[in-house]
């Protein structure tokens, strides 16, 4: 749907937040009785103590279906202008998956895409939104973070298979004013293709086509190098949050609350102490559900306001790191939002 660009400076307004984790929860102690680890020994290098995943009948779609219908209620309104589902566990590697989600959400004929920037692909997503809204193309956007990490983890590598679980979450922007609760700021976007093979998973595209199954190609699996990441992954998110802080005119003093990737506790408390932000005001969801990618951020806010630590008023800063390398940072006011 298109309308009339009017001169005005618009902005994209977060209307709608919406979230769900599928049903099955697997503990810390059920990854220990098949994988050489512990609780103990998971909870205190990431923090978490429990994830969600998907059966093996449930594909993302139905992840982002159930996060984007309560994200529609939230904001109280039955259409979008656009679907944009950023995602790295798509339900097949062709067609992308947001036009299915679109459809089954109602909204057959709406324009509807996938993004892929791993666990930033929730802020490039929400910046693509916020950009076409901001050019006056579209009036609403449902911009959805889903992914089903068990589907691409080595169920028996104890550093990724205890890392990652299944979840999406969901937002709604409307045009609006930039002074407004709920009006995103400007976003800092970043990659770096040198490090593909940070996080990766090889096998399966046109570099490295292949049918085979996971058992007999073990490069199918998704991999990641946890030191290496660590270190960049703070580096980066440092420095995009410094940038989006100043770019909104922002001392990270002010910072109410910080919500990161949740990738894992420590790099959540490294942030925090580089960019001098209390710890007590980090929004922290991965010790109930793991690091569910591009689903993380909004499932995060979600947890956040569901907690009462999202209040109106209360200047967020958000930040990501993912796989490609990729990492972006925006900011908003927090507005009144209905659950």
């Amino acid at each position: 749907m298109s309308t009339p660009h009017t001169g005005r400076v618009r902005a994209a307004v977060v209307a709608g937040l919406g979230s769900w984790l599928p049903p099955r929860v697997v503990g810390n102690d059920e990854l220990a009785g098949r994988i050489d680890t512990s609780d103990e020994w998971i909870r205190t290098r990431t923090g978490i103590r429990r994830r969600h995943v998907v059966d093996p009948a449930m594909p993302t779609s139905r992840l982002a279906v159930e996060a984007g219908s309560r994200a529609l209620e939230s904001a109280g309104v039955p259409d979008v202008d656009v679907v944009i589902l950023a995602t790295a566990t798509p339900d097949r590697r062709c067609p992308a998956t947001a036009p299915l989600v679109a459809h089954r959400l109602g909204l057959t004929g709406r324009p509807a895409f996938d993004v892929s920037a791993v666990c930033t692909g929730f802020l490039y997503a929400l910046a693509t939104g916020a950009g076409m809204i901001g050019s006056g193309a579209v009036e609403r956007v449902l911009v959805i973070g889903a992914d089903a990490f068990s589907t691409i983890v080595d169920p028996l590598e104890r550093s990724t298979a205890v890392v990652f679980g299944d979840g999406a979450g969901a937002v709604v922007l409307r045009a609006g004013d930039p002074e407004e609760p709920g009006a995103l700021g400007p976003f800092v976007l970043g990659s770096d293709g040198s490090l593909a093979d940070l996080i990766t998973i090889r096998a399966g595209g046109s570099e490295h086509p292949t049918v085979e199954q996971p058992a007999s190609r073990p490069d199918s699996y998704f991999a990641m190098r946890g030191q290496e990441t660590f270190a960049l992954a703070v580096a980066r998110m440092e420095e995009a949050s410094r940038s989006a802080l100043a770019k909104a005119g922002w001392k990270p003093g002010q910072v109410d609350r910080l919500v990161c990737h949740q990738a894992n506790l420590r790099i959540l408390q490294a942030i925090s102490r580089r960019l001098d932000v209390p710890q007590e005001r980090l929004v922290v969801h991965l010790d109930l559900a793991g690091n569910t990618a591009a689903a993380s951020i909004p499932l995060a806010l979600d947890h956040g306001l569901s907690t009462g630590e999202l209040t109106p008023g209360a200047r967020v800063l958000l930040t990501a790191f993912g796989g490609g390398a990729t990492w972006g940072a925006t900011t908003l006011t927090w507005p009144e939002l209905k659950r």
